[in-house]
């Protein structure tokens, strides 16, 4: 009987260690390798709303234009991220609230992002317009997830040149970039 209480003990302490070890799995967040987050990064300037010039393509995000993201200071100190976006199959708006917080430190653009409970993703800025921060480009944990950010619809296309080419110097698949119309007033 005891042999059996201890097996169990056992079964449940390994049951716990691999569920821990599963969460911290999910909570971890990374950069792509060589990419490196912009520093000297003021939230207080990125916050409010930024237009999607260009992404590469995900499942979440399918089908979606006109897609904008709002950042705004949760009273936790973290930030609150809201996507939003028309959906052209369905001809709705689509909105998604998450939450992101700083991964390094305020001066570092790298956060964890979440909009699924205790699942976290990468949102690493490794461009950004420092003077004016009216331009901005992302990647995620990887390099299949990449986004071109801009505070107006449209991006002059001198900018837009030189941030493809650096996506592309970085190891992006700009060709399969998607461009994002904003023909719609959110």
């Amino acid at each position: 009987m005891l042999m059996m209480n201890q097996g169990a003990t056992m079964t449940h302490r390994s049951l716990l260690a691999s569920l821990l070890l599963l969460f911290s799995m999910t909570a971890c967040v990374s950069i792509p390798e060589g990419i490196n987050a912009v520093k000297g990064f003021e939230l207080d300037r990125y916050l409010g709303t930024w237009y999607e010039i260009a992404r590469l393509d995900h499942r979440f995000e399918r089908g979606l234009q006109d897609v904008t993201a709002t950042y705004s200071l949760r009273e936790d100190g973290g930030v609150r991220v809201l996507n939003r976006g028309f959906d052209t199959d369905d001809g709705e708006w689509q909105e998604a609230e998450g939450k992101a917080f700083f991964v390094v430190g305020p001066d570092v653009g790298r956060f964890k992002v979440s909009f699924f409970g205790p699942f976290y993703g990468g949102y690493n800025i490794f461009e950004l317009d420092k003077q004016d921060y009216q331009y901005a480009m992302i990647a995620g944990d990887d390099r299949s997830y990449l986004w071109i950010l801009s505070r107006t619809p449209v991006l002059a296309p001198e900018i837009r040149e030189q941030l493809l080419n650096k996506a592309r110097q970085e190891g992006f698949n700009v060709e399969g970039l998607i461009f994002v119309s904003h023909e719609r007033a959110s």
